[in-house]
């Protein structure tokens, strides 16, 4: 079976590191000039060293276009994050993190604040940080797994960039 992963630049994990830090600075530097402020970061998680290619794209823009309709409070964006990740066909690749400002420190909403169910994993259904902790999938059973909604979605979806 053919996979999404095919094509693109392999990143080492000095390149996702920086690119970590690069994020961090850019939120540090919203908090300090949009406080107080809501800020949204969305990123998709993807196992392994592909982490950009023409597909992986259009999987973000279909993300995004699902959903921008969708703001509000932080408490409401976060729970409508929340409905994303476990409701759109490939939410489940989506981080979708949820930063309020209070007293100038930016504090991130979690599911638990909201006694919501932690995330799954894609392949098993056991909670998605203890499967990632402890390897419990390799990377290539998980791209394969990704590799196959991507490609039903878009079956579906048909050939839209959106």
């Amino acid at each position: 079976m053919t996979t999404i992963f095919e094509t693109g630049a392999p990143q080492t994990i000095a390149q996702v590191l920086a690119n970590k830090d690069a994020r961090a600075a850019l939120q540090a530097q919203l908090v300090a000039t949009k406080a107080p402020a809501t800020i949204v970061v969305a990123k998709l998680n993807i196992p392994g060293p592909i982490k950009a290619n023409q597909t992986l794209s259009r999987v973000f823009t279909a993300g995004m276009a699902a959903w921008q309709n969708r703001l509000a409070t932080a408490a409401v964006v976060k729970r409508l994050a929340v409905q994303f990740e476990d409701q759109f066909t490939l939410g489940r690749l989506f981080d979708l993190d949820v930063l309020t400002v209070q007293d100038g420190q930016v504090k991130p909403l979690s599911r638990s604040d909201f006694d919501l169910p932690v995330r799954t994993c894609f392949i098993c259904g056991r909670p998605a940080k203890e499967c990632a902790r402890s390897r419990r999938h390799s990377v290539a059973e998980l791209q394969t797994m990704i590799s196959q909604r991507v490609q039903e979605f878009f079956a579906k979806e048909g050939p839209t960039d959106a």
